[in-house]
């Protein structure tokens, strides 16, 4: 070997002053150039090669799936170095082998501490080519041959130790259940809610439509709470009548008219009504409207109750307050539970259908009639009854027999019977509705005469209508009628009988006094003689105060004033008005021919009016 040779398996040079022979600085220069340059060219030939591993190895890297934590550091799963795991850097260096092909273990330029420091820097130069963020150097690369360990990061999600999940990447929740158009559409009509949000509710549910159900009701509830302030002009007037013995009227408001006439709030109204009519007790909308009289008179009541007389001050006030919160709702409508459903109450249904409809809703005001409240009854004591008949009988004092000259004189002045066809008699039952016996009587008084006959059944009538005027009536029937769901009248008609109550001309009469009320928006009492003094007094006043009448005597002025008086009366008073059906009439003398005609006295005692909104107006006209 020369010395100008330099061995490739050590990597050393040798120096020229250790040889025998003395050469000059030229050769020694050239010696050294020559040399150097094929070394230069190897090792950049060898540094490209480590350049196209490292670009391997990050594009494996890439392609297995490397990710970032929460650190921003990387987390891969196949990407291995030397200095992720010492004992096979070790094991390498033992061996002599090399993982990068063609080039020797032994090689100096490629020593582990050299290969390290390579391989890092290939990672960073990869790291920053890629929209990821740079690898820490506190971070350690996993091997893809690890056991698949999950670890919970603080936020939440996992990091799985093979590389398929890491970090920074949200933890999947499972496949969402597949919501089927039949369990929509059966949703929808178990609730009424909207298509959307029906579908929603499914999806947060699973498709469980049970908890959907329930999901709809939490979030109708917070819907009507936002909906509470809207103003409600709109809605409609509702009634049921259970039986012709219990009548309910009732107002419920909504937003605009269009909700009103849907079916959904019609619906909602009739269920009020019932629910009224189904709750005796009830008296008042709210806890709220419970006067403060009665509030206080039942919690005196409850404190001087026994058993609570030997528990403390403090114990007792809570008890108390406790069995009047419940008194309360007791009296209050919205409170009640729902007849048709029994788990919740009237006001939370009232919310879910705000949040199926979208606006909000108001139950105004409400009335309920009991047929004969407040009425004595008729005795039932048969027993008793006869007694006194027969009592009564047998004080009675002795007819007296009649001369029978008076008797002859009697039946000489009668005239002559006429023969009455039955033809005739039925034409004049079928006009008048009174009885055959009294048809066939008028139509022989009057000599076969029609309109005679109808005239003297007329009179008779209003004469029987006036001897039965003071006869008990506890029976009877309620009616209603409702005018385009706008205007409702209840109206209470009291008979002798329940048997009469019953009959289709009771019911007719009824029927046409509801509708009556309806047509006459001024009315406001049943007869004249219901009229508040208060209220003659005023008309009286106001007309006496008018200008035609100041140039008047002071007796004409009296005159006058009483007349227009009694017309402005006969206007409020609901019997005093021309019947709807016949103007010729009274209705007045509507219910006495019915008296005449059904023989039993006949009482319209009282009706109530609602119209749409007028309780609204009357608030707005109060505040301003």
């Amino acid at each position: 070997m020369t010395s100008n040779e330099i061995p490739e398996s050590s990597g050393e040079t040798t120096s020229p002053l250790s040889s025998s022979e003395s050469p000059t600085a030229n050769e020694i220069a050239t010696s050294e150039l020559d040399s150097a340059i094929p070394k230069e060219e190897e090792q950049i030939e060898r540094t490209k090669t480590l350049d196209e591993v490292a670009d391997g190895v990050s594009g494996k890297g890439n392609e297995i799936g490397t990710s970032t934590d929460d650190n921003g550091s990387m987390i891969g799963s196949d990407l291995q170095t030397n200095d992720s795991s010492p004992d096979a850097k070790g094991e390498a260096e033992i061996n002599g082998s090399s993982d990068i092909p063609g080039v020797p273990a032994d090689d100096p330029i490629l020593s582990s501490d050299s290969w390290s420091e390579e391989v890092e820097e290939t990672k960073l130069e990869s790291a920053t080519k890629e929209p990821l963020e740079p690898i820490s150097s506190g971070d350690s690369v996993v091997s893809s041959e690890a056991p698949v360990e999950d670890v919970t990061e603080e936020n939440g999600t996992v990091a799985v130790s093979n590389g398929n999940a890491s970090g920074g990447l949200p933890k999947e929740s499972g496949p969402k259940a597949s919501i089927s158009p039949a369990l929509v559409k059966q949703l929808r009509e178990e609730t009424g809610a909207g298509m959307m949000d029906c579908k929603k509710a499914l999806s947060e549910s699973g498709g469980d439509i049970v908890k959907a159900q329930e999901f709809l009701r939490k979030k109708g509830l917070a819907s009507a709470e936002k909906k509470a302030s809207r103003a409600t002009a709109e809605g409609r007037i509702g009634s049921y009548v259970h039986d012709s013995r219990i009548g309910v009227l009732i107002e419920v408001n909504c937003e605009t008219d269009f909700v009103s006439r849907g079916d959904i709030f019609k619906e909602l109204v009739d269920d009020l009504a019932m629910q009224v009519a189904a709750c005796p007790q009830v008296q008042y909308l709210v806890t709220e409207d419970v006067p403060e009289e009665i509030v206080s008179k039942e919690s005196d009541i409850e404190m001087q109750k026994e058993d609570l007389l030997s528990k403390p001050e403090q114990i007792r006030a809570k008890i108390v307050e406790g069995r009047i919160k419940k008194r309360l709702e007791e009296l209050a409508l919205l409170e009640q539970p729902y007849i048709k459903n029994d788990k919740i109450v009237v006001k939370d249904w009232v919310k879910q259908t705000i949040a199926t409809i979208g606006e909000n809703i108001k139950v105004r005001r409400f009335v309920r009639l009991n047929l004969g409240e407040g009425l004595e009854k008729k005795s039932q004591d048969f027993a008793a009854e006869v007694a006194a008949q027969t009592t009564a009988k047998s004080q009675a004092p002795p007819k007296q027999e009649e001369p029978v000259a008076a008797k002859a004189e009697e039946t000489i002045q009668k005239p002559p019977t006429v023969a009455i066809s039955a033809a005739l008699v039925k034409q004049l039952r079928e006009e008048t509705g009174a009885g055959m016996m009294d048809c066939k009587k008028a139509l022989s008084e009057t000599g076969g005469n029609l309109e005679k006959a109808q005239e003297y059944l007329r009179k008779k009538g209003l004469s029987t209508a006036d001897k039965k005027s003071s006869r008990l009536t506890a029976e009877g029937r309620i009616g209603c009628y409702i005018h385009d769901s706008r205007i409702g009248v209840l109206v209470e008609v009291n008979s002798e009988t329940d048997f009469v109550g019953r009959s289709e001309k009771f019911k007719e009469l009824v029927d046409d006094l509801a509708m009556q009320v309806v047509a006459c928006p001024q009315v406001e009492f049943v007869s004249i003689d219901e009229i508040p003094e208060s209220i003659v007094k005023q008309e009286k006043e106001l007309e006496m105060q008018r200008e035609d009448l100041q140039s008047k005597p002071e007796n004409i002025r009296e005159k006058i004033v009483e007349g227009r008086v009694s017309k402005r009366l006969g206007e409020l008073a609901l019997l005093e008005q021309p019947f709807i059906k016949d103007d010729s009439l009274l209705v007045k003398d509507l219910v006495k021919q019915t008296v005449a005609a059904l023989g039993e006295n006949i009482k319209v005692r009282r009706f109530v009016k609602f119209t749409l909104g007028e309780t609204i107006e009357d608030a707005k006209a109060g505040d301003e």
